[in-house]
């Protein structure tokens, strides 16, 4: 393909370098480059087929970024030990490349289409997701598809009051505003990330210095493609035949029809699609009985006029289809505690959009194993977000979670975890779950509006209360007139040019996830968006406020009851036991779960139980094996062995003392056996700890009369 391997170097602030190099690796593939930024490199490879399925009316686009575990000098666990199916790391960044991109190719390209991004080197410090969207790009742009790029994603973060491009990992634990941004040389495209709880402004100026550094990747690329010089083939000759007499037709015969049912304002989603549909369907059969008309495309056509009309009724008249103005949110309806055995509930419901969540609290056994590439641990805190059919009134096999859950999910996560309490307010390992029981627009960010509440219910002590609102865009590219639509319905996601969803606390921003489908989307425009974005987003904390406007004081009676010990670092080892037996003997006894850890140089006990009797029972027990003995108290013992010299008698858990023979007794005692038995329970004093040996030595006879002295 190559004579030899083409270089390209992209120069970033902060003394960042990032090379691209094609004609050395996969060089079948249609187009293949390597990206690199330190010692993370990323293969890319596109390979699409010559064949079009003219049933397929779609981009069969499919995005598939994984990590190997030889990149980083890992083996994979599990029983097979090697790469399967993607992980949900793996498949977000798949799905940050993929919304990208996609809105770049031509509106007719249905060329089926495979994208693979292969960490095939990790740095720790420099993470991959950043260059994904690069590498991508350049592999498109010097393959033969017709792309309309170059694009570019970067990571752009705010560390102490400064903006970074790709920051390392150490630099990412310090930021405040942590984002991925995906553009072209004129606009953004994508932004995805999260925030502490920081003003509309920082975001926007993040987004703008981000994009700077966007330019500059997308001009090497489009300076790569030039060097590799591969010819795009001609769109048009797989474009759809267009039926243009019928377009016209049904443009100019059911406008008008249309627009009147979309004016109605039909506020329910399947009374509103039966109205569409009944006008579809009988204009349909006008067709059909006319031999003369070519009803080919009629769907395709009948589609762009709803497209068309739902602009046009909200460009023009400020009006939305089921009869909203712009900024109006739908009816908001919520309640807590609606699942009395959870550890906590909440059911949100707003328009035709609703989310029953629940609330876990569990301790640390139940963190989440982390086992990436780059990444290895565990995690307090899970939000999984699930999505049946019956949510939009459809038939499909339940199965499990698919991307778009898994990004709906991460979302809302993030937008959930900048207002959770430090471990040390909170002891809990926490898993939200929220099931989406209706859909029509906008189910992540009910998500988050339901975990925000399911929380507060569950008395785990959030910082501030969190809601979202998915924001919407119709544009007229050509007069640049624009509407910017609040708490967006599921058909103004698909007919409109822009989905946006915001997070955040009355005090600022949280989250946020933009895809743009157009071109044009300035600076000015996004302000407005945020804007217009927070009276929603505030509205809708009023109205979650009157439900439950701050934490519960107290946990669920039956959420596990918690409580701590602090305990020498040397009593560390007495509480476990040898292999573990003396605190699993405490559980087993208790029903409690107890975690010792060791903590700045002392031993942190955490106990978690199913009620306040077997936590204190549990307690009692630990209380009593790390208690310090004390010279000259009375104990209550039990016999463990006898030698010929004395007995050995366990006084305190875990502590054994030596009753010699001569402290039995005051009389003379020949035998011992004949006066002790082992398991015997007898009280003894403490009269002395070798300060060196720290071995104890034990009295019975002092606490039983002299009889030399009753003589006296």
């Amino acid at each position: 393909m190559f004579e030899k391997p083409i270089f390209k170097i992209i120069n970033l602030p902060e003394h960042r370098e990032i090379t691209i190099e094609t004609g050395k690796l996969a060089k079948q593939a249609d187009g293949s480059v390597v990206v690199k930024m330190g010692d993370t490199m990323l293969l890319a490879t596109v390979v699409f087929k010559e064949e079009v399925d003219p049933s397929v009316d779609f981009l069969p686009l499919h995005v598939e970024y994984q990590e190997k575990y030889a990149a980083a000098g890992k083996i994979p666990g599990g029983f097979l030990r090697r790469e399967g199916r993607l992980g949900d790391h793996e498949i977000l960044i798949s799905r940050l490349v993929d919304r990208a991109i996609r809105p770049l190719f031509p509106f007719d390209y249905t060329h089926e289409t495979q994208l693979n991004i292969f960490l095939i080197s990790a740095d720790p410090e420099i993470m991959p997701e950043a260059l994904a969207g690069l590498a991508a790009s350049a592999a498109l742009m010097i393959s033969p598809i017709p792309f309309k790029g170059p694009i570019s994603e970067v990571r752009v973060a705010r560390i102490n009051g400064k903006f970074i491009i790709n920051p390392t990992q150490t630099e990412l634990n310090k930021a405040d505003i942590d984002l991925i941004v995906g553009g072209s040389m004129e606009n953004i495209i994508m932004v995805e990330g999260e925030m502490d709880q920081v003003q509309e402004a920082d975001m926007i100026a993040a987004i703008q210095f981000a994009h700077e550094a966007i330019k500059i990747q997308c001009q090497v690329q489009k300076e790569l493609a030039a060097a590799v010089g591969t010819p795009k083939f001609e769109v048009a000759s797989i474009e759809k035949t267009v039926n243009t007499a019928l377009k016209e037709i049904v443009f100019k015969e059911l406008y008008q029809e249309v627009y009147a049912v979309a004016k109605r304002g039909i506020s329910n989603k399947r009374v509103r699609k039966e109205a569409f549909k009944s006008v579809k369907n009988d204009f349909l059969k006008k067709l059909t009985e006319n031999p003369e008309i070519n009803p080919t495309h009629f769907d395709d056509y009948f589609y762009e006029l709803e497209k068309q009309v739902v602009r046009d009724l909200a460009l023009n008249e400020g009006l939305r289809i089921d009869g909203r103005k712009l900024n109006q949110i739908r009816p908001i309806d919520s309640e807590i505690d609606y699942l009395p055995a959870a550890h906590g509930s909440s059911l949100f419901t707003r328009g035709e959009t609703q989310s029953l969540t629940t609330v876990t609290l569990g301790t640390k056994l139940d963190e989440q194993l982390i086992d990436r590439v780059l990444l290895s641990g565990y995690s307090r805190f899970m939000l999984h977000y699930n999505f049946p059919s019956f949510s939009t009134g459809e038939v499909k096999i339940n199965r499990g979670p698919g991307r778009r859950e898994i990004g709906h999910g991460h979302l809302a996560m993030r937008a959930l975890k900048q207002v959770l309490p430090s471990d040390t307010d909170n002891p809990y390992t926490i898993r939200i779950v929220s099931d989406i029981l209706e859909s029509n627009g906008s189910s992540s960010m009910a998500t988050v509006c339901a975990g925000s509440l399911a929380l507060m219910d569950a008395g785990v002590p959030i910082k501030s209360a969190v809601s979202g609102i998915a924001m919407g865009l119709l544009m007229n590219e050509e007069t640049g007139k624009y509407a910017i639509l609040s708490d967006i319905l599921g058909d103004e996601d698909a007919l409109g040019d822009m989905d946006f969803k915001v997070t955040g606390t009355a005090h600022g921003l949280t989250a946020c996830q933009m895809d743009i489908k157009i071109i044009g989307l300035t600076p000015q425009l996004l302000e407005k968006a945020l804007e217009q974005a927070k009276a929603g987003r505030m509205h809708i904390l009023s109205e979650m406020n009157k439900t439950l406007a701050a934490p519960k004081t107290s946990y669920k009676k039956h959420a596990p009851s918690f409580s701590t010990m602090n305990i020498p670092k040397n009593m560390i080892g007495a509480v476990i036991g040898p292999s573990g037996k003396v605190v699993q003997e405490i559980q087993r006894e208790t029903g409690a779960t107890i975690v010792i850890e060791e903590v700045e140089g002392k031993g942190v006990i955490k106990f978690f139980a199913p009620n306040q009797e077997a936590l204190q029972a549990a307690e009692n027990k630990v209380k009593d094996i790390v208690a310090e003995p004390v010279i000259g108290d009375v104990y209550q013992g039990k016999v463990k062995s006898i030698v010929p010299f004395g007995a050995f008698v366990e006084f305190m858990p875990g502590k054994e003392g030596l009753l010699h023979i001569s402290e039995v007794k005051w009389e003379r005692i020949e035998n011992l056996e004949q006066v002790l038995e082992v398991g015997e329970v007898i009280q003894v004093k403490l009269l002395e700890i070798d300060p060196k040996s720290g071995k104890f030595k034990l009295s019975r006879k002092a606490l039983l009369p002299n009889p030399k002295a009753a003589g006296a």
